[in-house]
């Protein structure tokens, strides 16, 4: 027989539980991710007809995988402490920025930017390899379940909190 788990948590509660949770996958994820995007671009531009290779030394690979794991964790961190009303963005717009990483390895290893739609280029002018998320899930497959758990629970705190004020958002 399992142990009584006790009452569930305060809606909020669980809210900051989710995001602690969310936050430390992905700050796990991100330096694999860097890479991943680095080798990704690199050999789809080694493969090319010229010939021409890049290498990127593993020391620089490593060190942008942990910078971007430790700044972007920080900024999570400080937004997904904040109130759910005070919050200035998303999680998934802070993760975004993550795409300077790679893309000053693969600029200064002498890889040219890839062709990107309009629309690309207009919404993230900054990203030139196409390295933008769409979803927590190109960060780690791992990260779609706690990023949409994390989401609804922000959306039942806000709606429970703004409908039992005035009944207005």
């Amino acid at each position: 027989m399992e142990p009584d788990p006790g009452p569930p948590l305060e809606p909020e509660a669980r809210l900051a539980e989710l995001a602690d949770a969310l936050v430390d996958g992905l700050v796990a994820a991100l330096p694999g991710w860097v890479e991943k995007c680095v080798s990704r671009v690199a050999d789809a531009w080694s493969g090319d007809p010229a010939g021409d290779t890049v290498e990127v030394p593993a020391e620089r690979l490593a060190d942008a995988g942990r910078r971007a794991a430790d700044e972007v964790g920080e900024r999570l961190r400080a937004l997904l402490a904040a109130d759910v009303d005070e919050q200035w963005t998303g999680p998934l717009a802070v993760l975004r920025d993550t795409v300077r990483f790679p893309t000053d390895l693969l600029r200064t290893a002498g890889v040219p930017p890839v062709d990107r739609d309009g629309d690309a280029v207009r919404m993230f002018p900054d990203d030139l390899y196409d390295l933008t998320p769409s979803s927590f899930a190109d960060i780690h497959p791992d990260l779609q379940a706690p990023g949409l758990a994390w989401g609804a629970a922000k959306a039942f705190v806000h709606r429970r909190r703004h409908l039992e004020g005035d009944g207005s958002f």
